[in-house]
């Protein structure tokens, strides 16, 4: 038996031929498919995946009919909604990738207690809830889907992002400038929130003083000029941006080898309101000094308190 052809990524989410949206119910695939089509993208939700072949031909007529078809780009929805059908999703990636295609898998996270709340909230039961708890459901669709999780070009958590910072986060990962090899997203956040799924690194800026203890910086935010004086007039402040720009250089390198285009780098402190907020901001403007990089800033926890 030969072997499967294993396809490269395509070069970005913008230009990939069909991107595959999945991920955890509640997490933000149907915010997704909303600001995708505002982005001029063709949305299909909840396809069933064995018609994914189908969908790559109705393309390729398409383009064979007018060239400019070719432009129009292609996102599938795709969940645990279509039940039996769904656990063809892999098999069909595969079979799209043998067949020379390249598809991009979009995977959109939360933590249980994010989901549950938001399940809570618009008082509607878990797709695979049944006759058990909500709890229940959520985590037998967290097994389903560990090994999609792990196959993902792209994780996305949205945890701690309200649906306005989850659309610009979106927006900017599929409306980026094409002229930059890779993206990074630069998160500022609070450890007692709990860490970000989607981050690739993390530093701890809880070595620096905090300037909530500063009596006329604690109502300020990192984003503030005498908050953002503050934490960079510290102590091993400029040392820390020095060495994490060094270092996270050398790691850009590696990831644009390796076919990476999105990556998440996760600064925190113990609110991410001060000392991670400042950093963020300054080491993101650090990073987008070269001309391989575009980043952006989220403060995922910035107001939270």
């Amino acid at each position: 038996m030969n072997n499967p052809t294993v396809q490269t990524p395509a070069t970005s989410l913008v230009d990939a031929p069909l991107v595959i949206v999945t991920g955890m119910s509640g997490a933000g695939r149907s915010t997704t498919a909303n600001v995708l089509e505002d982005l001029g993208w063709l949305v299909v939700d909840n396809l069933p995946p064995q018609l994914l072949s189908d969908l790559a031909d109705l393309r390729d007529d398409a383009i064979a009919r007018s060239p400019e078809a070719a432009q129009q780009r292609v996102a599938v929805v795709v969940d645990v909604r279509s039940r039996g059908w769904f656990a063809h999703l892999e098999d069909a990636i595969q079979a799209a990738r043998e067949r020379g295609e390249r598809p991009s898998l979009v995977f959109l996270d939360a933590t249980d207690e994010a989901l549950v709340r938001r399940f809570e909230s618009v008082r509607r039961p878990h797709p695979l809830q049944g006759n058990g708890r909500l709890l229940d459901g959520i985590q037998r669709e967290r097994e389903l889907l560990v090994d999609l999780r792990s196959s993902a070009d792209v994780v996305i958590d949205s945890s701690g992002l309200n649906v306005h910072q989850l659309s610009a986060k979106l927006s900017s990962l599929f409306a980026g400038d094409l002229r930059f090899q890779l993206r990074i997203a630069v998160m500022s956040f609070g450890f007692k929130y709990g860490l970000p799924l989607d981050a690739d690194v993390v530093f701890d800026m809880r070595f620096l003083p905090n300037p909530f203890w500063v009596p006329e910086l604690r109502p300020l935010s990192g984003r503030d000029e005498p908050v953002a004086a503050f934490v960079m007039g510290q102590p091993g402040a400029d040392e820390f941006l020095d060495r994490a720009g060094d270092l996270l250089s050398t790691m850009v390198s590696g990831y644009i080898r390796e076919g990476r285009r999105y990556v998440t780098v996760a600064v925190g402190c113990t609110g991410g309101k001060h000392r991670s907020v400042a950093i963020a901001e300054a080491l993101s403007a650090r990073l987008g000094e070269g001309s391989r990089v575009e980043t952006f800033v989220v403060h995922r926890d910035l107001g939270r308190e």
